[in-house]
């Protein structure tokens, strides 16, 4: 039995793994949306290793142009989950650093009156 892999059962392989990375980035955009940030957390670990598994596959792999135009067609489509994802989390993310920034203020002025006692 041949253990090669062929061009074409890379590329397919590739864009398999895109299309997974994008089902993926999809859910973490719903995570998102619904603002299920413990959940998103948990989808965004997994993102991180899927593309480490995809990386030397990737970089091992050409593709034809009709796989090139899909991979393409799929990186779109988890950009733009991405820029949701972002839209949805960074005023979040500003209202987390500005209670964090109050609490801070609190315990230094707390340090600072009742230090003396």
């Amino acid at each position: 039995m041949n253990n090669q892999t062929t061009p074409q059962t890379a590329a397919n392989q590739v864009v398999s793994n895109y299309e997974s990375l994008s089902a993926l980035t999809g859910r973490m955009r719903e995570a998102a949306v619904q603002g299920e940030w413990d959940h998103l957390t948990v989808l965004e670990k997994q993102c991180s290793q899927h593309v480490a598994t995809m990386k030397p596959v990737d970089a091992a792999s050409t593709l034809d142009e009709q796989a090139r135009l899909l991979k393409i067609e799929i990186i779109k489509k988890i950009l733009a989950d991405d820029a949701e994802i972002r839209n949805r989390t960074e005023p979040w993310m500003e209202q987390l650093q500005r209670i964090m920034h109050s609490n801070r203020q609190e315990q230094r002025l707390q340090q600072v009156y009742f230090a003396d006692n």
